[in-house]
C-alpha cells in the first residue's frame, strides 16, 4: 500500500512533467514537449519521486522503464489532466465543419466490416474530417491509447474484457471504456480441392494439418491453440502472418489451412473460393469490441466517432 501524501503541498505542475515522460519514455523528449530544459524536468522528477517515495523510472538500456507503481499511476494522472484541459477549453463539436484527423486500430477483418459504411457516414456528416487506420498488432491495445497512438481500438482483447471487469467489481478506477460492437464465429478454410474438404473435418485431421496462422504478436501461438492446450493437443503451425487476408489469399493455393473470422470470408469475397468448414473443437465466442481511454470526461468528437462506429456495425451486420 503506498505511503499517503500530503496533496496540499503537490505542485501540480510536477504531474504534467510525469505524465509527459510517461509519454515520450525519454527526459530529453519530454523537455522538448514541455518547453523545458532537461534538467529542469530532472529536477520535477526528482522531486514527485520524493512526494511518492518510489522511482517511479528506471534506466533501461537506452530508456526508461516505469516502476508498477507508476504503471498504476499514469492513467490516472492523464484522466485527471485531460479532464482539466477540457474544462478550461470546452469542446464546441461540429461534425459538419470539423476538419479533425481521427486514428483508430483494427485488424484488416475488422476494417473490411466497418470501414464501407464508416466512409460513407464521414461523407454525408463530416465531409471535412479525416480518418486514419492503422494496424493492430496486439490483442491489449491499452498502451496504445494511454499513449494517443491512436482514439481508439477496435477489435477481439478477452484479456483487456476480463482485467477491466475485475477492476470493476473491486471498485478500482479504469481509465478505460468498451461497448461490444458486434459478435461473431471463426471457421476454417482451405482451397475447395484440399483433402480435408471432402469430408467433415475430426479433432485428429485439424491437429495433423499444416496450419497458417494469423498473429498480430507474431506469436505462433493463439486463442485457438489455448483451447487445444486445454485438451491436451496442438496443430501444427507452419506459417505465421499478421493480416487475415494475406492468410484468406494463401490458402487458396497450397495445402494450408487458417481459422478466419466467418464474416471476413464473406465480405472479402472469398466465400465462393475457400471450402469452409466448422472448427472441430470448442472456443469462446468472438466478442469484437470498442476500447478507448477514458479522457476526464466525453469528448464530443470521440463521441460522435463512437457513434457513428456503432451504426457502421449495425448495417454490417444486418447485411448477414
Amino acid at each position: 500500500m503506498p505511503t499517503p501524501i500530503n496533496f496540499r503541498n503537490l505542485d501540480l505542475n510536477l504531474l504534467r512533467v510525469f505524465d509527459a515522460i510517461m509519454s515520450e519514455k525519454s527526459l530529453t523528449r519530454a523537455a522538448k514537449t514541455l518547453s523545458l530544459t532537461q534538467p529542469a524536468v530532472s529536477n520535477a522528477l526528482r522531486r514527485l519521486r520524493e512526494h511518492l517515495n518510489d522511482p517511479l523510472l528506471k534506466r533501461s538500456g537506452q530508456g526508461l522503464e516505469p516502476t508498477s507503481r507508476a504503471k498504476e499511476l499514469w492513467p490516472q494522472v492523464r484522466a485527471a489532466l485531460k479532464q482539466l484541459e477540457i474544462a478550461l477549453n470546452p469542446e464546441d463539436f461540429d461534425p459538419t465543419h470539423t476538419t479533425q484527423a481521427f486514428i483508430v486500430a483494427m485488424a484488416d477483418a475488422t476494417a473490411a466490416e466497418l470501414i464501407p459504411g464508416l466512409s460513407k457516414i464521414l461523407e454525408l456528416e463530416a465531409p471535412h474530417a479525416n480518418l486514419r487506420v492503422i494496424p493492430l498488432t496486439t490483442r491489449d491495445p491499452r498502451t496504445l491509447l494511454l499513449e494517443e497512438q491512436a482514439d481508439m481500438a477496435v477489435g477481439y482483447f478477452p484479456a483487456v474484457m476480463a482485467d477491466l471487469t475485475a477492476q470493476a467489481q473491486a471498485g478500482e478506477s479504469l481509465g478505460f471504456e468498451h461497448e461490444r460492437l458486434f459478435e461473431g464465429e471463426y471457421v476454417c478454410v482451405m482451397r475447395r480441392l484440399h483433402p480435408l474438404s471432402q469430408r467433415p473435418m475430426t479433432l485428429d485431421d485439424f491437429c495433423a494439418a499444416r496450419h497458417m496462422l494469423v498473429s498480430f504478436s507474431g506469436r505462433p501461438f493463439g486463442f485457438v491453440d489455448q483451447a487445444l492446450a486445454s485438451l491436451g493437443r496442438e496443430r501444427r503451425v507452419v506459417v505465421t502472418v499478421n493480416q487475415f487476408s494475406t492468410a484468406g489469399r494463401a490458402v487458396l493455393n497450397s495445402n494450408l489451412i487458417t481459422v478466419l473470422p466467418k464474416h471476413f470470408v464473406r465480405v472479402a469475397g472469398l466465400e465462393e473460393q475457400l471450402s469452409i468448414q466448422a472448427l472441430p473443437l470448442t472456443v469462446p465466442p468472438v466478442h469484437i469490441d470498442l476500447l478507448w481511454f477514458t479522457q476526464g470526461r466525453s469528448n464530443n468528437a470521440h463521441t460522435w466517432l463512437r457513434d457513428a462506429m456503432k451504426r457502421s456495425a449495425m448495417e454490417a451486420m444486418s447485411r448477414f
